[in-house]
């Protein structure tokens, strides 16, 4: 009798962790990915547009030293080689055009070199030493001391320093656009660059994902912080401006002058002005709203920093770094040099008064 129920039990058992390996999968389906603040989040940080490894049609088309350099300077600038390469393509066939204008002087519309810059975009000569004044994207890509526009090294740079400026590797459509002002072109340009890339993909980061704003601002400590963490993260693919506040662009405390003006609250405007505001908290416990400093910029130090970003989780924020490191984003502050500290202005007395004025419990 005993050894029948023994039997029975590890029957019922067996079928009991059947049915639960059929049924725990269907589970997991229906429980959201974010629980609280202990969830998973998405890695939604931009470092930099990955390498792709290169397609037998670009081995076959793209000679090796343009090839080596698209990717030297696409992985520099965090810029997809593969854009750059399909714009090298599109204007010159990477150098091999007979065209006015690809080795000397200009085409009609006043472009010059490989990567058919107008000179006056290049910085109002052909051939500019870095290190005078200028205003163009004129670059030095072989050490040489000198921009030239006709040199595939300098002018490969220049062209992703460009697209950089202009939205890529997030909005490569709009940095495209802003390099020759017709939608047609960014097709073609974007169709090339997939034939380029073996995976036959335009890999954008993962960053770039509007998926990637509701899990952080989900994961909130309060209320609050979800409205300061949602219009920064609106902001997403804005450029830089020195200054700006928006809503156009912002510098890197004017997001956040603006984020926390949105939540009704006010804090200082300015690096300098933020960073004895708020009040110190140790690296390893700072928390979304939260800021981070940094010893950058000039006339700053390790007690006037210069830079400044919001957290958004940990190891992770929004900023907007500077005008040639493209637009407004979610990057890594782990790993980075030169961090002052942390602080959280949210615990300012004259931030706790404003919540009792906004009828919000103080934090």
């Amino acid at each position: 009798m005993n050894r029948t129920r023994a039997v029975v039990a590890a029957v019922v058992a067996g079928v009991l962790v059947l049915l639960l390996a059929i049924i725990s999968p269907m589970l997991m389906t229906s429980i959201p990915s974010i629980i609280g603040s202990g969830g998973e989040l998405p890695d939604c940080t931009d470092d930099g547009a990955g390498v792709q490894e290169a397609s037998d049609s670009a081995a076959a088309d793209i000679p090796s030293e343009y090839l080596k350099l698209y990717k030297e300077h696409g992985e520099k600038l965090g810029v997809q080689w593969t854009i750059l390469a399909a714009v090298g393509k599109r204007e010159t066939d990477h150098g091999r055009s007979t065209l006015p204008g690809v080795k000397s002087g200009t085409n009609y519309a006043g472009a010059a070199g490989p990567m058919q810059f107008l000179i006056s975009t290049w910085g109002g000569k052909a051939r500019i030493p870095v290190s005078s004044r200028f205003n163009g994207y004129a670059s030095d890509g072989d050490g040489d001391g000198v921009g030239d526009v006709y040199n595939p090294a300098d002018a490969i740079l220049g062209a992703a320093k460009m697209l950089k400026r202009n939205g890529a590797p997030e909005n490569v459509r709009r940095a495209l656009f802003v390099y020759n002002r017709a939608w047609w072109y960014v097709d073609q340009v974007e169709e090339i660059a997939r034939k380029y890339a073996e995976s036959g993909e335009v890999e954008v980061p993962p960053e770039a994902d509007d998926a990637c704003d509701e899990p952080l601002v989900e994961a909130a400590p309060s209320d609050v912080v979800a409205k300061i963490l949602g219009f920064a993260l609106d902001q997403r693919g804005k450029p830089y401006l020195w200054g700006g506040t928006g809503p156009d662009a912002f510098d890197c405390s004017g997001i956040i002058y603006a984020a926390y003006r949105h939540a009704g609250l006010s804090i200082p405007r300015t690096t300098f002005g933020q960073w004895p505001f708020g009040v110190k908290i140790q690296q390893g416990d700072e928390q979304p709203g939260d800021l981070v400093f940094f010893d950058s910029g000039p006339g700053t130090g390790p007690d006037r920093p210069g830079h400044v970003g919001l957290v958004v989780s940990k190891g992770k924020m929004v900023e907007a770094r500077c005008r040639l490191c493209g637009p407004i984003k979610v990057t890594s502050y782990e790993g980075r040099d030169k961090i002052v500290g942390f602080t959280r202005p949210l615990q300012n007395p004259d931030v706790q008064g404003q919540f009792a004025k906004l009828g919000d419990p103080a934090l």
